[in-house]
């Protein structure tokens, strides 16, 4: 699932590939942007904020996506074969080295580069900010702190907050914490918290394999998230998980009973992994 961490190492690699090169061929399948054509122009950055990714142009013009729960960009050798069936792709930029992909990226924009921040000025602070700072973390922690009624769980993925945590992140966080995901925002640290998140999607920001645990094996990536059948990391004790969040904003959050103390959800668990 991408996450701060899958865009920002998504970014490093669409940087590589496309800065400095004039395109030979753009070809964009999705309705909004079916006659734009782009072949000529130049690209001169690619960066991200969160979830979100800009390729941007000589000439003042944003390429934006997100990737949302399925969506990714693919590097391809001139004619090599394509890792995923054509129909899935939304975006094709081409020049003479490399030919670059974006698969399910449902969400595309071409604007003003000095209009980025209509996409992106809500956000709080981007977790992963090469420019990151104690003001950065105060201002974090300062938002966290003031949803005290809240779930933690719930206001972990509020990119408001902090820009760049999902559901895996969320659930590993809280369990790092040593609290229930349903536990109320003002029994946490925001302090602790913000810095959990700042270091756990730092680690992870330029590998493939995510691992909350410091551990790349298989199996042993993460603490509780989807281990309902292995259990918990730590204890070895049952994983429960179960929705948090209303409608399309629910989520299956994994937890440990024993490791994180706290309230749990009335409802009947999620049906999970």
């Amino acid at each position: 699932m991408p996450e701060g961490d899958t865009v920002f190492h998504t970014g490093a690699t669409l940087r590589r590939a496309l800065v400095g090169k004039r395109l030979t061929l753009t070809d964009f399948r999705h309705p909004a942007l079916a006659t734009a054509d782009l072949a000529g122009t130049e690209v001169s950055e690619v960066g991200t904020v969160g979830k979100h990714l800009f390729i941007r142009f000589r000439g003042g013009l944003s390429l934006h996506s997100h990737l949302g729960m399925d969506g990714s960009w693919r590097v391809f050798r001139p004619g090599q074969r394509w890792s995923m069936p054509a129909h899935h792709a939304r975006v094709v930029l081409r020049h003479q080295e490399a030919e670059v992909v974006g698969f399910r990226v449902h969400e595309l924009e071409l604007l003003a580069t000095g209009e980025e921040p209509r996409l992106v000025g809500h956000l709080g602070p981007d977790l992963l900010d090469p420019r990151w700072s104690a003001e950065h973390a105060e201002r974090a922690e300062r938002e966290l702190a003031r949803r005290g009624r809240e779930e933690i769980g719930t206001a972990l993925l509020d990119q408001r907050v902090m820009a760049g945590i999902g559901n895996v992140y969320k659930t590993e966080i809280c369990f790092l914490l040593g609290v229930s995901p349903w536990t109320p925002v003002a029994e946490v640290d925001p302090a602790r918290a913000v810095a959990l998140a700042r270091r756990l999607l730092s680690a992870n920001a330029l590998r493939p394999q995510r691992s909350t645990t410091g551990e790349l094996a298989v199996g042993r990536r993460t603490w509780v998230y989807e281990r309902t059948r292995q259990g918990c990391l730590r204890c070895g004790g049952r994983v429960r998980v179960a929705a948090q969040g209303t409608g399309r904003f629910a989520r299956p959050t994994w937890f440990c009973p024993r490791c994180q103390p706290g309230p749990v959800p009335q409802q009947r668990p999620h049906a999970g992994k």
